[in-house]
């Protein structure tokens, strides 16, 4: 816009100049610029030389031409600023509209490399993904691969209310700043105190306060990295085995993590029912976090249970079924 609006100006500018040269024959054209110049620009001088008459009704034209082109750019531009904000308005209702229809979705605080990380790994587990971070790239990124956002700061109430926090299944916060991350946990969990949130820190000490602020998980991607790593130098092949079996990609099977609700099929049935269906229950966690990594054919699977169970993914996927 500011490049055509330069343009017209200077084209305006020599024609202007060349009727003054050419109507004003004891005129030079550097004298003749300087009188189209101060037309245009209604200032108001009248040049160091008499006009005649043709002189001045070319002022007058010129002086015409000048008024229209001013406030036909000022119009103009101001037109396209007034289409910009009402397009980003828009784009930023329709993004708003298409949150409010998520439910049991997950909300990644920070989409830097840990949080775009997470991002794709719940993408691709199946999951709807909702990104909060305040900076602009990063809300851009996502946006144009696909996700939605709401820009904001995740430490305030109405960010997270946003991004439906009251209806999501759970929370990540993975922003640089370990306060930072705390204070989105205490304000998640005060807006929904029934979510589960894990919070990444960049120390163990920061595992504790994110514990202490009430994430149900606390992870330092230092101490994650520095753990894997020595798990692969020890057992690759296990370290591979499991990360095939959790990517849901690479194997014809997969290990999922199962809650029961009261309200669950599972409820009543039997680990060795599991079996003769193809699922395999590798361990159950009690609502008292006590593990039975080795439940028997004839334990009873109770409501509030989490099993851990492998199976191929269409068994799993109806695990829930009769």
């Amino acid at each position: 816009m500011i490049v055509v609006w330069v343009g017209i100006m200077a084209v305006v500018t020599l024609v202007g100049s060349l009727g003054f040269y050419w109507s004003q024959p004891d005129w030079t054209f550097f004298e003749s610029l300087y009188m189209a110049v101060n037309v245009l620009a209604t200032v108001g001088f009248s040049g160091e030389h008499p006009m005649d008459p043709v002189g001045k009704i070319w002022t007058i034209v010129l002086s015409f031409v000048s008024v229209g082109v001013v406030f036909g750019t000022v119009g103009v531009m101001a037109d396209a600023l007034m289409q910009r904000a009402m397009t980003g308005t828009r784009r930023a209702r329709r993004m708003q509209k298409r949150v409010d229809r998520l439910s049991g979705h997950y909300i990644v605080c920070g989409y830097g490399r840990v949080g775009s990380m997470v991002v794709r790994e719940l993408l691709e587990a199946g999951h709807e993904v909702v990104v909060v971070d305040v900076d602009q790239a990063s809300t851009t990124r996502a946006a144009e691969a696909g996700i939605p956002i709401v820009p904001g700061s995740a430490t305030a109430d109405e960010t997270l209310v946003s991004a439906g926090v009251e209806r999501a299944s759970g929370l990540v916060t993975c922003v640089d700043s370990d306060p930072d991350n705390v204070f989105v946990v205490l304000t998640a969990r005060s807006l929904n105190p029934g979510l589960f949130i894990v919070g990444r820190a960049s120390s163990t000490e920061g595992i504790a306060k994110l514990q202490q602020a009430g994430a149900d998980r606390a992870v330092s991607p230092y101490v994650m990295g520095g753990r894997r790593m020595a798990q692969l130098a020890v057992r690759p092949a296990v370290v591979d085995f499991i990360d095939a079996a959790m990517s849901n990609t690479e194997l014809d099977f997969s290990i999922e993590e199962v809650q029961v609700v009261p309200s669950s099929r599972l409820v009543g049935t039997t680990v060795g029912a599991l079996r003769a269906r193809g699922i395999f229950t590798l361990a159950i966690i009690e609502e008292s976090r006590r593990y039975d990594h080795r439940p028997s054919d004839d334990r009873r699977i109770d409501a509030g249970d989490h099993l851990i169970v492998s199976g191929t993914s269409e068994t799993l996927r109806a695990i829930d079924q009769a």
